[in-house]
């Protein structure tokens, strides 16, 4: 077999480089994810193992030997994959590698949110054990949990919700027919609806031009004052100043967020400053077991492609076919 060159900018889990170089493969470890390192480190490789990096037009085009990307995780909105297929480039992704694990943190804010947790934590460790006295949680059982996009995650984290803590879950998603609503989920049609009647709202949806800042004011005014919003997807589904002022003025009970419009956030962010929200660093996926999984299916996919197979998780379908 020729010696094809996968270019790895972020580094994976050793398992996924493995794989490759136990079929024969070289590993080129990048420089650094700016787009000019990427694409000197680019010119010679078959292939990339993609995390989180932006992979522009410009720098596929410096790629001009590249075959395939192999997209370590779902979302593929940073890449540019109408280049990448008028290029011939397949991308393919890891579509069930992260499913459970950022199910699992969704289900986790639900609680930790509805408990106060992180509250009750810091104010314990600054000597206040009063707080118990002063700020309440809730019962999740009976609350109802409105989840946006029924796909692999959100169908995960209604499942865990409705049969682990036993919420009420309605759902919307314009793509799902009302016989395919998975049970224990009532399909709900009205956007509205959705925001005006949850106690929690989880979001489970790609960013596409139709869904970037599809969230804000007029939601937040439509949500319970003792509402939380729960978002694990992507940044740039909220109009994010939006969502600081109804935290700040209380028109929302709080929020968990693990994606932002910009990350890293910059310091002096407004959402450090609130108590209400909870915040963690894009790791929804980033448990010890999900990264082999990822690193494994990217890898796979770019074997694939570059053996002659038919990729099982495609992206792009360059050929037509």
């Amino acid at each position: 077999m020729e010696k094809y060159k996968v270019l790895i900018p972020q580094d994976v889990a050793k398992e996924g480089k493995t794989y490759l170089r136990d079929r024969g493969y070289e590993i080129k470890m990048g420089q650094g994810i700016t787009a000019e390192q990427m694409k000197e480190d680019v010119v010679d490789c078959d292939a990339i193992l993609a995390r989180t990096a932006p992979f522009p037009a410009e720098v596929l085009k410096a790629g001009t030997k590249l075959r395939v990307i192999g997209r370590h995780g779902v979302g593929v909105d940073n890449i540019d994959v109408k280049q990448a297929t008028e290029q011939g480039i397949i991308v393919t992704y890891t579509p069930n590698a992260n499913c459970n694990t950022v199910a699992e943190l969704a289900v986790g804010f639900i609680i930790a949110l509805g408990r106060n947790i992180v509250r009750c934590d810091k104010a314990m460790r600054s000597g206040d054990f009063e707080i118990r006295n002063r700020l309440k949680g809730m019962d999740l059982e009976g609350k109802t949990l409105g989840v946006i996009g029924l796909g692999k995650i959100g169908r995960l984290v209604a499942r865990k919700a409705s049969l682990g803590l036993g919420m009420n879950v309605i759902g919307y998603d314009p793509f799902l027919k009302a016989e395919d609503c998975p049970e224990g989920v009532v399909k709900v049609d009205d956007w509205d609806e959705m925001f005006k009647t949850a106690d929690f709202i989880s979001l489970h949806i790609p960013s596409t031009e139709e869904t970037k800042h599809s969230i804000g004011k007029r939601e937040f005014e439509m949500m319970k004052p003792s509402a939380y919003l729960i978002n694990t997807a992507r940044g740039d589904l909220i109009v994010e100043e939006e969502l600081i002022s109804a935290l700040q003025n209380g028109e929302i009970g709080g929020a968990g967020l693990d994606v932002f419009e910009q990350e890293p956030p910059p310091q002096d962010h407004p959402l450090f400053a609130l108590d209400n929200v909870i915040l963690t660093p894009h790791n929804a996926a980033l448990t010890t077991e999900c990264m082999v999984r990822m690193a494994l299916t990217a890898a796979q996919g770019i074997h694939e492609v570059l053996s002659g197979q038919k990729p099982t998780y495609p992206v792009n379908d360059p050929a037509g076919s």
